[in-house]
C-alpha cells in the first residue's frame, strides 16, 4: 500500500501510516519531504505527477525511491539523463492511460484519452522498448489510475484486464513487470453512496490476478500496489466552524460560519455535497439554511440547502473533511489557515498551529 499523500499530508498522518508499514504515493518533491520528515521509507515511494522537473528527480533518485510512475516519453529521456548524470539508475514503471471512463466528476477522471495524464495504452508497447533500451533506467513496474471517488469496482477491473493484456505483451518481448500498481480511487460516503466494500473488491481483483498467474506463469506471483487515500482519511476527519450572522432572507437564508472556500475548496470547485451537524443539537424550529463563508466571492459556499436548527455561535461540523480540506487549502484573503488536531481516544493532540497573518506576510518585502 502506497498511501496518496495529496489527500492528506499532515506529518502526524504520514507518521501513523508510516508506522503501520504504509509506503507513500508522491507528487512532488515537497511531498517527498514530507514522507521524509515523517519517517518514512523513500524505499516505498512512488513518484507520480506528469510535470516532475529535473531537481526533483535528482531529490528522488539521491534518496533510493521505489519507483517512478513515468507518464511521458519527454519524461522519460530526462529521467534517464538525469540518472545517468548521477551515476544512478532509476526504477521505473509507465503509467498507461486505458481509456476506461470511471465515472466520476470529470475533474477527478484521469483515466480516458481526453486527460493530461499517463501514456496511451495504444503506445505503451512502444515507450516500454524505448525505456528498456535507455541508460540509467530499470523497467520494473507498470502503473494505472483512472480516476477518484469511485463507487463501482467494474472501470478498475476493466482497466486491469487491459493491464494485464499488455503484460503478456511486453513478457513475449522479453520485457518483465515485477509490480502491477492499479491506483487508487476508491470512494467514500458523502451523501448516502455506497462505495464497493473494499474486501469484495480485492476478492475480485486477487482472484482475478491469481487465476492469470496460474494459466500464464505458472503460478508465480507478482506484487500488486495500491494508491488510497481518501477512502483511508476522507471520513476521518470534520471541519470545525462556528456561526458568526444568521441573515434570513426572502429568497435565502444564510447561515454565514467562520470557514470559507479556502479552508475547504471542495463544495466552490466540485459543488461537492458535505454533511453539516450542529455539535450541540438544538429543539427549536428546523429552518433551510445555506452555510456560507465570509470570504468576498458568490461561490463560497460549503452546503447548500440543509435543514438546521441554528443560533448565531453554534458550532457546526462539516463532515468528510479528512481528505482533501487542509491539502487544497489556501491564503485567499489573507485569511490564516485552520489548526489541525489529532484525536485519539478521549486525548487529542495539536498537529499543526493555526497559522497568524504575520506568518503569511513574513516572506514579502517592500520596495526600497
Amino acid at each position: 500500500m502506497c498511501y496518496s499523500v495529496k489527500s492528506n499530508s499532515n506529518l502526524a498522518v504520514l507518521h501513523l501510516l508510516s508506522q503501520l508499514g504504509s509506503g507513500f504515493d508522491i507528487v512532488s518533491s515537497g511531498e517527498l519531504l514530507r514522507v521524509l520528515a515523517a519517517g518514512g521509507n523513500p524505499e516505498k515511494v512512488i513518484f507520480s505527477g506528469v510535470g516532475k522537473t529535473r531537481d526533483e528527480m535528482q531529490l528522488a533518485l539521491s534518496h533510493g525511491i521505489a519507483c517512478f510512475n513515468v507518464e511521458s516519453t519527454s519524461e522519460l529521456h530526462r529521467l534517464s539523463a538525469v540518472a545517468v548524470d548521477m551515476q544512478l539508475t532509476a526504477s521505473i514503471s509507465l503509467r498507461v492511460n486505458p481509456n476506461v471512463d470511471a465515472k466520476t466528476h470529470p475533474y477527478i477522471s484521469t483515466g480516458l484519452k481526453e486527460n493530461k495524464f499517463g501514456v496511451a495504452i495504444e503506445d505503451a508497447l512502444m515507450i516500454y522498448r524505448t525505456a528498456a533500451g535507455l541508460p540509467g533506467i530499470r523497467v520494473v513496474g507498470i502503473d494505472c489510475h483512472i480516476g477518484s471517488q469511485l463507487l463501482d469496482d467494474a472501470p478498475l477491473l476493466e482497466a486491469l484486464d487491459k493491464l494485464i493484456e499488455l503484460i503478456d505483451v511486453l513478457a513475449a518481448e522479453g520485457i518483465v513487470i515485477h509490480h502491477l500498481d492499479i491506483g487508487g480511487g476508491l470512494g467514500i460516503d458523502y451523501e448516502a453512496e455506497v462505495p464497493v466494500a473494499v474486501g469484495d473488491y480485492l476478492t475480485r481483483l486477487f482472484r482475478k490476478i491469481d487465476l492469470w498467474r496460474a494459466e500464464k506463469y505458472q503460478g508465480v506471483p507478482i506484487k500488486v500496489l495500491f494508491e488510497p487515500g481518501r477512502s483511508i482519511v476522507g471520513n476521518a476527519g470534520v471541519l470545525l466552524t462556528r456561526v458568526e450572522y444568521l441573515k434570513p432572507g426572502s429568497e435565502k437564508n444564510f447561515a454565514i460560519v467562520d470557514a470559507a472556500m479556502n479552508d475547504l475548496m471542495r463544495p466552490a470547485m466540485y459543488q461537492a455535497w458535505h454533511g453539516v451537524q450542529a455539535v450541540v443539537q438544538r429543539g427549536g424550529e428546523a429552518i433551510v439554511w445555506d452555510v456560507v463563508g465570509p470570504v468576498c466571492e458568490s461561490g463560497d459556499w460549503l452546503a447548500r440547502a440543509r435543514t438546521l436548527s441554528l443560533e448565531e455561535g453554534d458550532l457546526l461540523a462539516i463532515h468528510s473533511a479528512g481528505a482533501y480540506g487542509m491539502t487544497m487549502s489556501s491564503n485567499y484573503n489573507t485569511r490564516g489557515r485552520a489548526a489541525e488536531v489529532m484525536v485519539d481516544g478521549n486525548v487529542s493532540h495539536l498537529i499543526r498551529q493555526r497559522e497568524t497573518p504575520e506568518q503569511l506576510f513574513a516572506l514579502e518585502k517592500i520596495l526600497p
